[in-house]
């Protein structure tokens, strides 16, 4: 294997979230959390953004999440699956309102701590390491009622008493943490990224950033904990990654590009480097944002600095300040993009762009100089079942396989990278869409839009596949 870039330690593996995966999303104790809240269908958007007409499930909606794929119940054999395919490790969330309910009770419930034992146990016996976020697009629908989620002080301490919980409960099974998905998902989805919902008058943006800022504290205060109680862990951050390109060589694309950028750096700029950067403190005064600070903010800020960048990264973006151009829009995990005519699209409108992976992963590298951890790459398409039970997702390989040789190339460069774990190893409901349709797995789950099917499993082609890149350590792809 001297011929593959990829070091022998290197974490091939894949990632689930609690919430697109474990279903039973009201037994053993758990309370009502976030995506419990989000339905399919033309709404699920706006409710997404921050129109939300209740906090309650509605008679007549279908909120895929209740039952997901049942990887609650059935994890065991999932597994087992992933297993037979090599995984090093599986990035996995806990489920918040699994620990406590509600948020704020005084101790935790012993049913849903008894289930990650259960899980990291289980994938421990098959030597995979659990690589865990501790909030993957979830906070206690109770502290959104009570609190308004994260603008109010009061989930910094909910968070840090919730994440002290599970680290000392799993200090011995987990080696590798995270602190909050796709962080800069709060700008663009903020009732999803950290269950805002806004009244009309509201100002949207400087709720947004003191959100922000109640999270990024949060986050170093999960850091701190870790170091305290799991001194040998890693803990890192989370990025949605995917550079903004410029339409052209104007110069006001070229900052427009840089601004948008910026726009996702700030959150790791705060976790990486531990303050606020120049220019997010001017975009405060520009536009008369008063965020407000404790003492001791800043110093926990500076002290408390992770380990390791974890990103997703699914496709590029191109930005332009041509009106006639924004009219050719595409879109990529949320974030619309000026169509780029030099790159194809999924179904969904993501743009396909392997080199862009290298790219990022040297940009992210060049700015702040820690490992990362590709912890979400993948292709969501619809995929058919043959007669024969056969599921041939070619187009799959050829995507992941694109994109694993452009990660291997940024190792090349010099980027280290930790490991990669590919979204969704097993098909999962959608986050963005909420759909079952537009599948990511090596593995199909027997179930519709609807939720409507057995839940059998059945291997893909891919299966395969990317157990020989694993067996090869990347040689073979």
């Amino acid at each position: 294997m001297s011929n593959t870039p990829f070091p022998q330690s290197f974490l091939w593996g894949g990632a689930i979230a609690a919430n697109q995966a474990e279903g039973a999303y009201l037994e053993g104790g758990k309370g009502l959390s976030i995506v419990d809240l989000l339905p399919t269908g033309a709404k699920r958007r706006s409710i997404m953004q921050g129109s939300v007409p209740s906090l309650t499930p509605l008679e007549g909606e279908f909120y895929p999440s209740h039952e997901a794929i049942g990887f609650y119940h059935r994890y065991r054999e999932d597994i087992a699956l992933f297993a037979e395919m090599g995984f090093k490790c599986l990035r996995v969330s806990i489920a918040w309102a699994r620990i406590f309910p509600t948020g704020e009770e005084e101790t935790p419930n012993e049913q849903g701590l008894r289930f990650y034992d259960d899980l990291f146990d289980e994938l421990l016996k098959h030597g995979i390491e659990p690589i865990v976020t501790l909030a993957h697009f979830d906070v206690p629908v109770n502290l959104i009622e009570k609190y308004g989620s994260w603008r109010h002080r009061k989930l910094v301490g909910l968070f840090e008493r919730y994440a002290k919980t599970v680290l000392e409960r799993y200090k011995s099974k987990v080696k590798y943490w995270m602190t909050f998905n796709e962080i800069n998902m709060l700008l663009h989805l903020p009732f999803l990224g950290a269950g805002l919902t806004f009244e009309e008058g509201d100002n949207v943006e400087q709720i947004k950033y003191q959100a922000a800022h109640h999270q990024l504290v949060a986050s170093a205060l999960a850091v701190k904990a870790c170091h305290e109680i799991a001194p040998g862990a890693m803990i890192g951050c989370m990025l949605a990654a995917g550079s903004f390109y410029p339409f052209t060589c104007n110069p006001e694309d070229v900052y427009q590009g840089m601004e948008k950028d910026r726009e996702s750096y700030f959150f790791i700029d705060v976790q990486s480097r531990g303050e606020y950067p120049g220019y997010a403190k001017r975009f405060f005064r520009d536009h008369n944002l008063a965020i407000a600070m404790e003492d001791g903010d800043a110093d926990l800020l500076r002290g408390h600095t992770v380990d390791y960048i974890g990103f997703s990264y699914y496709s590029s973006r191109t930005t332009s300040t041509d009106p006639e151009v924004n009219k050719k829009m595409t879109s990529g995990n949320v974030f619309g993009s000026v169509a780029n005519p030099y790159l194809a699209k999924s179904e969904w409108g993501w743009t396909v762009d392997p080199l862009g992976m290298r790219i990022t992963a040297n940009q992210l590298h060049d700015r702040y100089q820690k490992p990362l951890f590709v912890v979400e790459n993948g292709f969501g398409a619809h995929d058919e079942v043959r007669p024969d039970g056969s599921i041939d997702d070619g187009y799959r390989i050829d995507y992941l396989k694109r994109h694993v040789a452009a990660m291997g190339e940024a190792i090349e460069d010099g980027v280290n990278i930790l490991g990669y774990t590919c979204w969704g190893p097993i098909d999962i409901v959608s986050a963005s869409s909420g759909e079952m349709r537009k599948r990511y797995g090596y593995i199909y789950v027997d179930r519709d839009n609807e939720g409507r099917g057995t839940g059998d499993r059945l291997k893909k082609k891919s299966f395969d596949w990317y157990k020989n890149v694993i067996a090869t350590n990347g040689a073979e792809l």
